[in-house]
């Protein structure tokens, strides 16, 4: 099965806390089992790598109802249901959500302080950690971590059109940035006097693995349009000009993509060749800050429960 959404997961996490004190990590085993989660499920991770969705879902669907004083948090990281929540237990609820939460004034209020004057996407991207849209089924860290890939992928389709809206010589300038960016070349000087001038047919460059000079790696790039591939036929040939060389290592650059023969070719020869297609490019730029800069940084914050803890 899928995991259950925050709001599906406010009965069962009630129904827990009914049976006595527990944590987030204790009550996530017992309802995995319950739901019949497979490992996988229960190790899917959101995508800033940071917390289990499982475990990120609970901790919401604990914390709203603490909000509505359904549940109470009696020590450091446990937490137990309040007679409230026992008194709505009581009356077998079907499911309870966010608009439950509403009918409890404490919510209520918490509620319309955290919506007012917030749109949705600003919500999302600004983290603020405890906002509520009653409409979905993310936590706010899984709306962060959805503005944040929406950004990242038009990041990376303007990073593309730029580049091929630029000069073959600005595409080599890049990609020498991109290498010193990832620690290769030794320094930016170097690495630049040498790609772009090895003359070598196949080769447009070559750069130094590390900053000793102790190996070294070619490098073929190709700017072409995103409907234009690079087949086997380009990737043979980059080959022939590493064995001509009597080279080891090889990248192969392009701004487009690698057809499925040219990608199945360099996956058992004895030279290293490694493929960076337009999209893989774009990330490694935007991972080592080539071309891009950070225009806003969003800090979300949680409490710090050793601060509370008394000596």
């Amino acid at each position: 099965m899928t995991i259950p959404d925050y709001q599906s997961l406010m009965l069962p996490v009630l129904l827990l806390a009914a049976e006595g004190e527990t944590r987030v990590p204790d009550a996530a085993e017992k309802l995995a089992d319950q739901l019949g989660l497979s490992v996988a499920e229960r190790e899917e991770m959101l995508p800033s790598g940071r917390q289990r969705i499982f475990h990120n879902r609970i901790h919401w669907a604990k914390f709203y109802m603490t909000k509505a004083g359904l549940i109470d948090s009696p020590a450091r990281g446990r937490f137990v249901a309040s007679q409230a929540g026992k008194a709505l237990l009581a009356t077998n609820p079907a499911f309870i959500n966010v608009d439950t939460l509403k009918t409890y004034p404490a919510f209520a209020e918490f509620y319309a302080s955290s919506t007012s004057g917030a749109g949705s996407m600003d919500t999302a991207s600004a983290g603020a950690g405890e906002s509520i849209d009653a409409t979905t089924s993310a936590t706010p860290e899984e709306q962060i971590d959805a503005a944040q890939a929406v950004l990242h992928q038009a990041l990376k389709a303007d990073l593309l059109q730029r580049i091929l809206a630029q000069s073959p010589a600005f595409f080599e300038r890049a990609i020498v940035d991109l290498l010193v960016g990832m620690g290769y070349g030794g320094n930016h000087e170097n690495a630049a006097r040498r790609l772009g001038k090895s003359g070598d047919g196949g080769i447009d460059g070559v750069i130094d693995e590390d900053r000793l000079g102790l190996d070294r790696i070619y490098v073929q790039a190709k700017r072409y349009a995103s409907h234009v591939s690079v087949g086997r036929p380009e990737v043979q040939g980059f080959l022939g000009s590493l064995v001509g060389v009597g080279a080891a290592k090889g990248v192969f650059v392009t701004t487009s993509s690698f057809s499925a023969p040219a990608t199945d070719f360099v996956r058992h020869l004895p030279q290293r060749i490694v493929l960076i297609d337009g999209d893989r490019l774009a990330d490694l730029m935007i991972e080592h800050g080539v071309g891009v800069r950070v225009a806003r940084t969003v800090e979300v914050k949680r409490l710090d429960e050793d601060f509370f803890v008394e000596e």
